[in-house]
């Protein structure tokens, strides 16, 4: 090979890294603005907590406001369930204005949700249920300033708790901000709502904020978002212990594209395999509006080398591999979805939430729907004040080959609920399955949930 192919042959791989990198997943959730992502592995699902950046606003120099904090979950790792808001200040949360950076853990049939008052404080949340409601069970913050072995520390930014129990039982809390020796680790009681003794120091390199930990064949991991002369991408330390002798592993993640601020991630497990879950602005960069206070989460699969050593993430264009196909003989949330085109969600009459907003020409993509053998029947549970509306089910793509529409009647209330249902014919096998709606332009269409019938 010639010098001139040489370069022309670097050229391209640069071209080729250069478009894999601008290339992040489509966004899990897109018609919310969410971020700094807590996960609960939990009864075979994976439960994402997430800041609630819909309450900021698109104006460059409001700063952060997010007093609520939003959960989704997903059995499959492609379609996710929005299941609202479940902890907010003050309603939920006296003493506390801000709800920052949440992140959650099971324990002796409790949730708790673990969250930062703005800079100032963490507080905890409990509930029965992994979608709340989360209430406040001491009444006051569970690490402050005042708590020993906070302080002293340097411009101390006191949020991003992360909790962790060990295989013997032993909880953990890490946090801290802005400075490479202001990380904290101290030690919960059983109870999980109370500290054990003073928090210890830990020190990264170039540390910002964003503490986590996980383990895997007994290494303790720790990583963290880089301050920006860093790059703002997360890196992570190793060690045998929870608390001390950690050392510099490398990168989990180069800062996401489409992001270009703070970043934030949870690792975990499910199903066999880890994965790095993160924020970006990509909805506000599609959208051209001030991205700093707009983010949303996204999900990468998270590998190992032989040694230990965490290999770098590649940011991809289509994410993660589902891991299941969906049942859709099962009652299905209409707020469960891959992605979407004009959808909002609102609390429901009957519980939960519902999909609202859709009107002509929207639509609910449903990835790796199984129908098996296959569906002779679809039925939905439905509100409208609006007359010609339909539900077209569509295969592949909104505009893809039609199995049934389902006539949508006017309830006489946008949360008059009616089930009603369609002949299907074609639905075999593992399907995407697209929800279009036709019709008139508004009223819109509600739906709260579909399921389909072999019979």
């Amino acid at each position: 090979m010639n010098l001139k192919s040489i370069l022309a042959f670097c050229a391209f791989l640069f071209l080729l890294t250069i478009a894999q990198i601008s290339s992040a997943d489509d966004v899990i959730v897109g018609y919310r603005h969410l971020a700094d992502p807590g996960t609960l592995v939990y009864n075979g699902r994976v439960y994402l907590y997430a800041s609630n950046d819909d309450e900021n606003s698109y104006n460059k120099n409001s700063g952060y406001k997010m007093k609520s904090i939003v959960c989704i979950s997903s059995s499959d790792m492609k379609n996710w369930t929005d299941h609202g808001v479940v902890f907010e200040a003050p309603r939920d949360v006296a003493w506390a204005g801000r709800t920052w950076a949440p992140a959650a853990i099971a324990r002796d049939g409790k949730i708790f949700l673990y969250f930062g008052n703005g800079g100032n404080g963490i507080g905890v949340a409990t509930s029965s249920s992994p979608i709340g409601p989360f209430k406040d069970p001491i009444g006051k913050k569970l690490v402050e300033t005042e708590t020993p072995g906070v302080l002293p520390a340097p411009n101390m930014w006191l949020f991003d708790p992360m909790t962790f129990i060990d295989d013997d039982g032993q909880a953990y809390m890490y946090f801290g901000g802005n400075g490479e020796s202001n990380v904290r680790v101290i030690k919960l009681n059983r109870d999980m709502i109370s500290v054990d003794g003073p928090a210890t120091s830990i020190t990264a390199p170039a540390f910002f904020e964003a503490s986590w930990m996980h383990k895997r064949n007994g290494i303790y991991y720790f990583s963290y978002s880089t301050n920006p002369k860093a790059q703002m991408r997360i890196d992570y330390m190793m060690s045998k212990s929870p608390t001390t002798g950690f050392t510099y592993g490398g990168i989990v993640a180069a800062q996401p594209p489409k992001n270009n601020n703070n970043n934030h991630q949870g690792i975990f497990e499910f199903k066999g395999q880890w994965y790095h879950t993160y924020h970006n602005r990509a909805v506000a960069y599609k959208l051209g509006i001030p991205t700093e206070f707009k983010r949303n989460l996204a999900v990468e699969v998270l590998n190992y080398k032989a040694d230990g050593s965490i290999e770098q993430v590649t940011y991809t264009a289509d994410g993660v591999p589902q891991v299941e196909g969906l049942n859709p003989y099962m009652r299905v949330e209409a707020e469960t979805m891959s992605d979407q085109q004009g959808v909002k969600t609102e609390t429901c009459s009957k519980g939960g939430l519902n999909v609202t907003h859709i009107k002509n020409g929207d639509w609910i993509k449903v990835r790796g729907v199984d129908f098996g053998k296959g569906a002779k029947r679809f039925s939905a549970s439905v509100a409208s004040i609006g007359k010609y509306n339909k539900i077209e089910l569509r295969l592949g793509s909104s505009d893809g080959k039609v199995i049934g529409t389902l006539a949508v009647p006017n309830t006489g209330d946008a949360q008059a609920w009616k089930e009603v249902s369609c002949k299907v014919d074609g639905a075999t096998g593992k399907q995407d399955l697209f929800l279009t709606i036709k019709g008139a332009e508004k009223p819109e269409v509600n739906i709260d949930f579909w399921t389909f019938s072999a019979k």
